[in-house]
């Protein structure tokens, strides 16, 4: 690399940093609205595993007040018992605000049975179970019942994932917005138009993270081979690109500008993406295979 691209280089991160200095995010777990204000009738989770219990952990850090919450779960863990909520089944006659459902969709025809009863209208469902579309809920409790499906991403076990929610006709304005805050418990939310759109949602932000593990592991692999040992390569990757993300999230550009303000014309990186972004053969044609299978795949499991 010339000495102006090194300078034009070094005065492009000088000015990114400190324009990300300035700049304030939601911190992980920290909430838009008070739980407590809309679940005064509590709320019940089906299902504490890894999702079911990182949503909840962002709910009680949130300030959700633990004896609001129900949890019906056949294997709490220790955790689970030691937060000062109710474990077990929903009492008869139970009329929660919200009941979240965290189960996997293999044992959904049967974990359903523990909440038909909250069907009807006055509860408001909150799905985060992948490939169980809208549809089933329906048809199992009511279909005036107010159903929301979203779609988060394992970062929410660090309250830094992403959800993309849409409701169904009985799901009102209000439903959304209470629904919206539940899911920024752990991380940032989208609103959908249409269930429709899920299918897409998963195959890129509900898959993408292993898509991300593999570019890390893959950039590492590559690193060894040009003789760097194991701990280093893997640490470079995975800080290059958990920095690249927050630097997107962060700057304000579009990220196809970041891209070229780190390539210097005939530099290292212009070299490295010829390769990558070879007509016909780069990663975008990868990338668009890729995400295509997850789509269809998606829409199998949805329709089994």
């Amino acid at each position: 690399m010339q000495l102006a691209d090194r300078l034009e280089l070094a005065g492009f991160w000088r000015d990114t940093l400190e324009y990300a200095a300035e700049k304030t995010t939601r911190p992980a777990g920290q909430t838009p609205g008070d739980f407590n204000s809309f679940l005064g009738r509590g709320l019940v989770l089906l299902g504490c595993g890894k999702m079911g219990s990182a949503m909840l952990k962002g709910w009680l850090d949130g300030g959700l007040d633990a004896s609001l919450v129900h949890v019906i779960e056949p294997y709490p863990s220790p955790w689970l018992c030691s937060q000062g909520l109710q474990v077990g089944p929903v009492p008869v006659g139970a009329n929660p605000a919200f009941c979240a459902i965290a189960v996997k969709p293999q044992v959904m025809s049967e974990a359903i049975d523990n909440v038909k009863s909250l069907g009807g209208g006055r509860t408001v469902i909150l799905s985060i179970a992948a490939g169980t579309r809208i549809r089933f809920f329906e048809q199992q409790l009511g279909s005036n019942t107010p159903i929301i499906r979203a779609m988060p991403n394992t970062p929410a076990a660090i309250g830094r994932g992403i959800s993309a929610f849409v409701g169904n006709r009985c799901a009102t304005k209000e439903h959304l917005d209470q629904a919206e805050t539940l899911l920024s418990a752990v991380g940032d939310t989208v609103r959908l138009r249409d269930e429709s759109e899920i299918d897409a949602v998963t195959a890129v932000s509900g898959s993408g993270p292993a898509y991300v593990f593999l570019l890390i592991e893959t950039l590492a692999r590559a690193g060894v081979r040009e003789g760097l040992s194991e701990t280093v390569a893997m640490q470079l990757a995975i800080s290059t690109v958990a920095g690249a993300g927050q630097l997107a999230q962060l700057d304000g550009k579009p990220v196809e500008q970041l891209r070229k303000d780190v390539t210097s014309p005939g530099g290292t990186t212009a070299a490295a993406l010829q390769h990558l972004m070879a007509p016909g053969s780069g990663l975008a044609q990868l990338m668009q295979r890729a995400v295509r299978a997850a789509l269809e795949r998606g829409r199998e499991l949805g329709s089994e």
